[in-house]
């Protein structure tokens, strides 16, 4: 599978029915790959310092400050149910855009943009973690992992953890 830069990405929805582009940031978080949709990527950030928000759910890491203006944290580890980093490994931020409201996904890697076809994606396994089915809107294989599309909408709804 070849990556190509440069082209202008469509859906983020994959759709086997039409050959469409999409435009996807790889991140990895437990040393699984996952893409996020680049169009609603709006920065992304080295480790930040973070404020704990009292009696907030687990996925809410805190508050950072970018720029002046404060943003919720999520940590993505404990919304696809995978274990704590350790307290040394300082977390990158993918900022993301949720209808007009910023928000810093907490993540152990940011890879590269890649522009793949609509094509090679696939329905999520059966076999795939049931949590991760909620947050993801499909899976493509990608030099010999797997790499699974986040959905932001669903991924920021933060009421996903009694589903799983």
């Amino acid at each position: 599978m070849t990556a190509i830069i440069g082209e202008k990405a469509h859906s983020a929805t994959p759709n086997p029915g039409v050959q469409r582009e999409i435009r996807l940031l790889t991140i990895d978080v437990g040393g699984q790959a996952f893409g996020v949709p680049a169009l609603r990527v709006r920065d992304v950030l080295g480790p930040q310092r973070i404020t704990r928000v009292p009696l907030a759910p687990v996925e809410v890491a805190g508050a950072l400050n970018l720029r002046g203006r404060a943003l919720t944290a999520i940590d993505l580890r404990p919304c696809l149910g995978l274990p704590s980093r350790a307290r040394e490994d300082r977390p990158m931020n993918v900022v993301v855009d949720l209808g007009g409201e910023h928000y810093a996904l907490l993540v152990d890697r940011v890879g590269e943009v890649l522009v793949l076809s609509t094509a090679d994606f696939e329905p999520n396994p059966k076999t795939l973690d049931p949590r991760w089915r909620e947050l993801s809107t499909g899976v493509c294989r990608l030099d010999g992992r797997l790499l699974v599309l986040l959905d932001i909408d669903r991924l920021l709804r933060l009421d996903h953890s009694e589903a799983a």
